[in-house]
């Protein structure tokens, strides 16, 4: 039961420390709009997506007028876009991707994801398809989101999509350079992707999910770094607890308005992710939650220990709040979307080998990362690679969204606006990984993965 002190406090981490619904994502599948034909299974496609989230806006609306608590995003993730492509031999998927971002902007969404291909043991035509037309699709739509999952614990690592994902990335900035190289943003590429996420870009509706239902992702950097300020002279398990409790409060909030929504709409109620997903508003950082345990900037040494602390904390609360945690649900560390991580590239202490070391113990991955426009695409990919190790060996969620800035240099700026900020064009190796990245074929999967 919530009593007064606890009312007061959650409308005081409102008001005061950005506390925040970061996204309510309808998931849809669209097994059942296959077609042989392709324009008559985006006739399928954008009514069934139009009908079911006809009313996601205007629920969102209500909930945030009904609680007072603010709704950031309102945004739909669909099947796997590449499973519908394969049913259509003849057609183009950009006519898909099109009819996408018709649907959200029908709907009102903010963004649409799942303009997805899994391939981390391989590729059907249907896969390549679609990953080929991922720089277009990407150029002539603003709502649309892409992902690739190209490893698994289970399977290992698609090395031959890697070098792809490496190419298609070089050539979306390229074909958005007009646009800030905002494809890029736009598309992730994913080792253990999880069905239920729902974040973007890297959101999909998986095979495992219901016809419909509801997710809800919750945010809160600077809730946390506001509670963890209290208590300057804490001892750093005092301070794990102190995060615990405030993650199981943030998501107490997602999961009371998560059966709302789901009650609203008439969909089953999916998952809280319990991410904290920051902003480059003023006092919304992870990076600072980060400075605020007795890091001098984020980046220097102790910067990783910090980052696992925080990311168990945030889990351990969160799952005593709700039996429906899943997607993501930790600390995401994107560049251009937080203010005490731009700061700290900038100054040169936080660096893409760092980050790599972060991404380890944190959520996700390398996220939102500029990168001067002449980087190779084998370079791109080795990164990748990287990632996908890490994520293959942990057995853990890793990504990458990396935006080579076409035309700037390191130590420029990028800026995106909105959400996305903006972003230091951050120094990469100049020694080359072609070699390693042209071999093709397959990283296997390790011995952990034999598990039954």
């Amino acid at each position: 039961m919530l009593n007064t002190y606890d009312i007061l406090e959650t409308i005081r981490m409102i008001q005061d420390e950005c506390l925040d619904i970061r996204t309510i994502t309808m998931g849809i599948s669209l097994l059942d709009c296959c077609d042989s034909d392709m324009q008559a299974m985006c006739d399928k496609v954008y009514e069934k997506i139009t009908r079911k989230a006809e009313k996601l806006v205007a629920t969102g609306e209500q909930i945030e007028s009904e609680y007072g608590i603010p709704i950031i995003n309102k945004r739909i993730s669909i099947t796997p876009a590449a499973m519908l492509v394969a049913a259509a031999k003849d057609g183009n998927p950009v006519l898909l991707a099109k009819t996408l971002q018709r649907a959200a902007e029908t709907t009102g969404v903010n963004f649409i994801g799942g303009y997805s291909a899994l391939v981390h043991k391989g590729f059907s035509e249907g896969d390549l398809r679609l990953i080929e037309s991922m720089p277009e699709a990407l150029a002539v739509t603003n709502r649309l989101c892409a992902s690739v999952n190209v490893g698994s614990s289970k399977a290992g690592i698609n090395m031959d999509a890697v070098k792809i994902m490496g190419e298609i990335i070089v050539e979306a900035a390229k074909k958005t350079a007009d646009q800030q190289c905002f494809g890029p943003a736009k598309l992730v590429v994913l080792c253990n992707a999880p069905e239920d996420n729902p974040f973007m870009a890297g959101a999909f509706h998986g095979v495992g999910e219901p016809d419909c239902e509801v997710h809800v992702g919750v945010s809160g950097p600077g809730v946390v770094r506001a509670a963890i300020a209290k208590y300057p002279d804490a001892s750093l398990d005092q301070i794990a607890d102190v995060i615990k409790r405030t993650a199981f409060k943030i998501t107490r909030m997602g999961q009371l308005v998560g059966n709302r929504a789901s009650q609203m709409l008439g969909v089953p109620f999916g998952i809280v992710d319990l991410s904290l997903a920051p902003t480059p508003a003023v006092g919304d950082s992870v990076a600072h939650i980060l400075e605020g345990m007795g890091l001098s900037i984020c980046g220097m040494h102790g910067t990783t220990a910090a980052l696992a602390m925080l990311n168990d904390a945030v889990k351990k609360g969160g799952v005593m709040a709700s039996s429906t945690v899943g997607g993501l649900s930790g600390a995401f560390i994107p560049v251009s979307e937080d203010a005490g991580m731009i700061a700290a590239a900038e100054s040169g202490v936080l660096t893409l080998e760092k980050l790599e070391a972060m991404t380890a113990v944190c959520s996700v991955g390398l996220d939102m990362i500029v990168v001067p426009g002449d980087t190779p695409a084998s370079t791109l990919s080795a990164i990748i690679a990287d990632e996908a190790a890490i994520g293959m060996v942990n057995n853990k969620t890793t990504a990458v969204r990396v935006i080579p800035a076409i035309g700037k240099k390191e130590g420029e700026m990028l800026d995106f606006g909105g959400l996305f900020g903006s972003g230091p064009v951050m120094p990469v190796k100049q020694e080359s990984a072609a070699q390693f990245i042209a071999r093709g074929g397959r990283i296997p999967a390790p011995m952990h993965s034999i598990k039954n």
